[in-house]
């Protein structure tokens, strides 16, 4: 077992707090919480319970930050959740999350993040599309195939730069992440402020608030079972925790980059509390506007299901286009950042135990693990080119998106498992140093982990599609495990 209350030495400690909350912040704001509220409305059908599966999602994602907050204090390591799993229960734990994350989690959300870069860039340059082709899509079997757009490109030469800027030096990625994140947090800001204040809409307040709790326009959760019912609703505001549970993702990312924190014991805690609180409070106020703004039906067809653009656009027709594209592209670029400068770093813990390619677990000049970022960035690269194809319809779509449909309910289980690591360690390490101890234990954990499990129950029996294939892709890093094991013990 390692020496949990040793620090890393071979890091440069660059980032504090504000550093540090900008890169919870950074990583969770990407492009989902400007599009996931349509097709949330189109299950739940109800304003009021559409704000309520936000709120889940916001007490959710407090609960599980400020309970990872003891575990960052206990083990300020380079890796966080990785060494935390490897820790509380066995190697094997901590390598499946790890090897989840290269596969999918952080590889395919820097991919789709790119890739929404372009599309919206596609606003402002019409050339820049997933449909102007430079190689046309090559059928490699009835639903797949591989294309090289504008747009594909555009998130390629993105992975490439920040992947450059970032073997750079952390000073390089700090500064971007810092930039741009301080830009998105202001233009979601402005956003709210605008819509509450200049789109107020007599019409739509009265139309969704007047009426807030009753289902209408709604798609079945499944044929048979819709909001209409007690149980019908639970299911949909569950079903629907893989748009907003995702759009508010990745905020444990800071926890692998300990190594690189300073006063990583008290830092790393309050960064969390800060940057997920400030995040969740203009989730929520972004909701508002939009239901301010727009009726419900509105919201439900919003075109492309964009309806931050939909609701810029009902206060500055023509410009609202625009105004939202640039503060999407903003927010996508520091979100892609964030994910690239963090990934690499549980790439390298991995790579120290000997359970990952040993290039990864090396620091370059700069004293950042450069091969690891070229790793990540090279499988980033890789799902942007694929894309998934329906004969019946003819339409292409992205293999990431399938892929990251796939591991949500599989992470999900990853953070009810490090949560349920706090539990354990309390009895195998009673004695260990917790400068900071989790909030509410042992309510707010257990209630993180049962509303965490009762949203996976539900997932795996209404979205069998989108779920079992994410247990695949676990169980498929089981003998990848016992090969890199078996290389050690050789």
């Amino acid at each position: 077992m390692a020496n949990d209350h040793a620090l890393d030495t071979e890091f440069k400690r660059g980032l504090g707090l504000f550093d540090s909350t900008m890169v919870v912040a950074g990583s969770m704001i990407g492009s989902g919480i400007f599009i996931v509220s349509a097709d949330m409305s189109r299950t739940i059908g109800s304003p009021g319970w559409v704000l309520m599966a936000w709120l889940l999602t916001g007490l959710l994602t407090m609960a599980g930050a400020l309970s990872y907050g003891e575990l960052a204090s206990m083990m300020p390591r380079a890796g966080g959740q990785y060494v935390y799993l490897r820790e509380a229960f066995n190697p094997l734990s901590g390598f499946l999350y790890g090897w989840a994350l290269f596969a999918v989690i952080q590889s395919g959300t820097i991919a789709a993040v790119v890739v929404g870069f372009g599309r919206f860039l596609g606003v402002l340059v019409p050339s820049i599309s997933e449909t102007n082709y430079i190689v046309p899509p090559l059928h490699l079997s009835t639903g797949y195939a591989i294309s090289l757009s504008t747009a594909q490109l555009v998130g390629l030469l993105l992975i490439a730069l920040l992947t450059w800027t970032n073997t750079r030096g952390l000073e390089y990625g700090r500064l971007i992440q810092n930039v741009f994140t301080s830009a998105k947090i202001g233009s979601l800001a402005a956003l709210v402020i605008i819509g509450l204040l200049l789109g107020w809409n007599a019409n739509a307040v009265s139309t969704n608030f007047g009426d807030a709790w009753t289902a209408r326009g709604f798609d079945p959760v499944v044929p048979g079972l819709d909001a209409t019912t007690l149980f019908g609703l639970i299911a949909a505001i569950c079903v629907v925790q893989t748009g907003s549970l995702f759009s508010a993702d990745a905020w444990n990312n800071i926890t692998f980059t300990a190594g690189e924190v300073k006063d990583p014991r008290r830092n790393i805690p309050l960064s969390l509390a800060f940057g997920t609180g400030i995040v969740i409070t203009l989730y929520l106020l972004s909701n508002v506007a939009y239901f301010v703004t727009l009726p419900l039906d509105a919201i439900q067809h919003a075109p492309a299901d964009r309806v931050a653009t939909a609701t810029l656009n009902a206060i500055f027709p023509g410009l609202g286009v625009t105004i939202m594209a640039l503060a999407i592209m903003v927010s996508t670029f520091g979100c892609a950042n964030g994910l690239v400068l963090a990934g690499a770093r549980a790439y390298y813990a991995m790579a120290r135990d000997k359970l990952f390619f040993q290039g990864a677990g090396e620091l370059n000049a700069q004293r950042v693990p450069a091969k690891g970022l070229v790793m990540q960035g090279i499988w980033s690269a890789a799902l942007v080119l694929p894309r998934t194809y329906d004969p019946a319809t003819g339409k292409y779509g992205n293999l990431y998106g399938n892929l990251l449909d796939y591991v949500i309910s599989a992470a999900l289980i990853f953070y009810v498992l490090t949560i349920a690591g706090i539990f354990r360690l309390r009895k195998t390490r009673p004695d260990a140093d917790r400068p900071y101890r989790a909030f509410g234990y042992p309510v707010i954990p257990a209630l993180y982990m049962f509303g965490a499990s009762t949203i996976l129950v539900l997932l795996f029996v209404y979205r069998t599609s989108t779920t079992w294939p994410g247990l695949v892709i676990l169980l498929v890093g089981v003998p990848v495990y016992y090969a890199f094991s078996k290389q050690v013990k050789s």
